[in-house]
C-alpha cells in the first residue's frame, strides 16, 4: 500500500528552483574570479618582458642667451627604446604631440656649425628621453649622432625702468617725486620691430595704503610678458614719502615782452602742499606767472593769467584770480 505524500514532504518549485540559481551563481562568481586571476597573471607575465619600439619626441630649448633666439624652437626627433610593458605602455598612452623634452642651453655644450647653425650631441636628448620613459640612457637608440638647431642674434636697445605707483598717503603725507630705480636703464634683446616702438619696461604695480615714511622694495621687471629678454630680472625701488604743510603764497604778475604795464590786482595767491623739508627754500620768486598779452589786440578790460612755473614737489591746490585788470604805461 502506498503511502500518500504529505504536503509538507513536497518543496515548493520556487524554493528548488532558487536554491539551483544559487549554485549556478555561485559557480559563475568562482569562475569570473579564477579568469579575472589569470588575466591578470597573464598581463603581468606579459609586461614584465621587453619591449623595442620607435618614437618620435618633440625636443624644445630653454636657457637661450639673452641676446640670441632659437629660430628653430621646436625640433622632432626619432629613436628607438627597449623598456618593459609598463614603460611602453605608458609611453603608448600619450599622444606624440605630448611627447616633449626640454633641452637647456646653459647645461649642454653645444658648437658652431657655420652660420647661425648649431650642434650638440645626440646623448644628451637620450637622456632626457629616458628621464621622461623612466627607463636607463643606454635603452635609447638615436636615428641621429648629432642634433642641429638655428639661433640668431636679437637686436638690443637701453630702455628705462619705470614704476607703476598705487601708493595712498597717510592726511598730511605725500609721495616726494618721482620713483628712484635701480638699475634706471635696461638693456633688452628682442625683434627689431618691437625695440623700435619701445621707450621702457615697468616693474610690477607698486601698491600701499597709508604710508608715512619712505618705501624700499625689490620689484619684479616685466618684459612684456617674455616678448623681450634681459640679464636684469628686477629692481630696487625707492619711494620717498614726506609730510607736506599747505601755504600761501602771493606770486608778482609779469610779462614777457617789452611792453611796460601795470596789473591789478599785482599779485596771484597760489595755496599749496610743500613738503616741510623744503618749506624754508619756498617763496614767491619760487614761482611764475605770466600774463596772455596776445590779448591785447582784442581791447579786453581783462588779460588771462597763468601759473607758468612751480617748484618741484609743490602740490598746487588754487590760484586766484584767473584775470588781472592792466594799465600801458608810456
Amino acid at each position: 500500500m502506498h503511502r500518500k505524500l504529505a504536503d509538507n514532504d513536497m518543496k515548493p518549485v520556487e524554493e528548488i528552483t532558487g536554491e539551483i540559481g544559487k549554485k549556478d551563481k555561485a559557480k559563475l562568481l568562482t569562475f569570473l574570479v579564477f579568469l579575472l586571476i589569470s588575466t591578470a597573471l597573464w598581463f603581468l607575465i606579459k609586461l614584465t618582458k621587453d619591449y623595442s619600439s620607435q618614437t618620435v619626441f618633440t625636443v624644445t630649448y630653454s636657457g637661450v642667451p639673452v641676446n640670441k633666439w632659437v629660430s628653430t624652437p621646436e625640433q622632432q626627433v626619432k629613436c628607438s627604446f627597449v623598456a618593459d610593458g609598463f614603460a611602453t605602455l605608458r609611453h603608448n598612452l600619450v599622444r606624440e604631440h605630448k611627447r616633449v623634452v626640454e633641452l637647456s642651453l646653459v647645461e649642454v655644450p653645444y658648437r658652431l656649425e657655420g652660420g647661425v647653425t648649431y650642434s650638440y650631441s645626440s646623448q644628451y636628448v637620450a637622456e632626457r628621453i629616458a628621464d621622461w620613459l623612466g627607463i636607463p640612457s643606454s635603452n635609447i637608440t638615436m636615428n641621429e649622432d648629432k642634433q642641429f638647431f638655428n639661433m640668431e642674434d636679437l637686436q638690443s636697445k637701453e630702455v628705462a625702468v619705470l614704476v607703476p605707483l598705487d601708493v595712498k598717503t597717510q592726511r598730511q603725507f605725500s609721495v616726494y617725486g618721482a620713483p628712484k630705480v635701480t638699475p634706471a636703464t635696461v638693456t633688452v634683446f628682442g625683434p627689431k620691430n618691437l625695440l623700435d616702438t619701445m621707450t621702457a619696461v615697468y616693474t610690477e604695480p607698486l601698491h600701499a595704503v597709508d604710508a608715512n615714511e619712505n618705501i624700499m622694495r625689490t620689484m619684479k621687471i616685466d618684459y612684456y610678458g617674455g616678448a623681450v629678454r634681459a640679464e636684469v630680472e628686477s629692481a630696487q625701488v625707492l619711494v620717498e614719502v614726506e609730510q607736506y604743510t599747505e601755504i600761501d603764497i602771493e606770486v608778482p604778475v609779469k610779462t614777457t615782452d617789452s611792453l611796460t604795464l601795470r596789473f591789478f590786482p599785482e599779485t596771484m595767491k597760489v595755496k599749496c602742499m610743500v613738503p616741510i623739508k623744503d618749506y624754508a627754500n619756498i617763496s614767491g620768486a619760487s614761482f611764475r606767472v605770466l600774463v596772455d598779452t596776445a590779448q591785447l589786440h582784442q581791447r579786453l578790460p581783462l588779460l588771462d593769467i597763468r601759473l607758468d612755473q612751480v617748484p618741484e614737489h609743490v602740490h598746487v591746490l588754487k590760484t586766484e584770480p584767473k584775470q588781472v585788470e592792466y594799465l600801458i604805461v608810456n
